[in-house]
């Protein structure tokens, strides 16, 4: 049986946190976006992961803001040394300054900022910001997600016959859906991704298996508060803030669809 969902009742999202999310979301984003398409000093990182001084520039502008206001939450950023200490805090800020890197030193739109509020394991506020189009996408535990300030709804059905798929290529004939899914162009960044499950771009989202937490916290509430639901293949929720932030295959859809996907790979899974 899947997981049951970390208990995220208690927790009450007050009106300031929200409006510094999005103001410092928004306030990032435009950094971002002056230097993108622009000369910059690049390196790697790990085996191959890219970095550039834009990256670097937009996690010290939302480190900056978010804890000069909010001191006593922890921190966890794909560009800045973990420190533990927030495995202590009951709040989180979970952040991905530049999502989808590559994309943005190629020049192409699919990169976003991503940032999400954590307690109790699970993401309560969220904001995923793809300035070069213009898409802020905002929710909110228990009060609905938005894209530009419009109410977001998952599609329905639980056919994948003629659903819309996006993910890694490579994972998603491993997977070897029903025939009759319809595989679109992969979109750079995984959190822009999940959301468009959220605004109906496509019906199905999957994320390969190297995720992490910054990755994924934003898009996780974006996608739930628009009825959907994001979970491991065998239908076990995500949670987040834990000593190891990398995650499994995972697949995102409105929830009938979804359901009817863990049924499909329950007996079988193949991540």
């Amino acid at each position: 049986m899947p997981d049951a969902s970390p208990d995220t009742t208690h927790i009450a999202v007050g009106p300031h946190d929200a409006a510094l999310l999005a103001d410092t979301v928004r306030e990032a984003g435009a950094l971002a976006l002056s230097m993108f398409r622009t000369e910059l000093r690049t390196w790697t990182k790990g085996a191959s992961s890219p970095v550039s001084e834009a990256d670097i520039a937009v996690d010290q502008l939302i480190r900056r803001r978010l804890q000069e206001a909010t001191p006593r939450y922890g921190w966890l950023s794909e560009e800045s040394a973990d420190d533990l200490v927030r495995l202590d805090r009951e709040q989180v800020w979970i952040v991905d300054p530049i999502d989808g890197t590559r994309a943005y030193l190629a020049g192409r739109e699919d990169w976003c900022v991503s940032v999400a509020l954590v307690a109790a394991a699970r993401p309560v506020l969220a904001a995923v910001f793809a300035p070069a189009s213009g898409e802020f996408f905002f929710a909110v535990r228990g009060a609905g997600a938005s894209l530009n300030g419009a109410a977001l709804r998952a599609s329905g059905g639980a056919a994948l016959e003629g659903a819309k798929v996006a993910g890694p290529k490579p994972l998603i004939e491993r997977l070897r859906l029903p025939a009759g899914a319809l595989i679109m162009p992969r979109i750079g960044s995984l959190a822009l991704r999940l959301c468009r499950v959220a605004d109906r771009g496509v019906d199905v989202a999957f994320a390969g298996g190297q995720s992490r937490d910054w990755d994924l916290a934003a898009a996780d509430l974006i996608v739930h508060e628009a009825d959907g639901t994001l979970t491991t293949l065998a239908g076990e929720t995500v949670v987040y803030n834990r000593p190891e932030v990398t995650h499994g295959v995972l697949v995102a859809a409105g929830r009938e669809r979804h359901a009817h996907i863990v049924e499909h790979f329950r007996d079988s899974p193949r991540s």
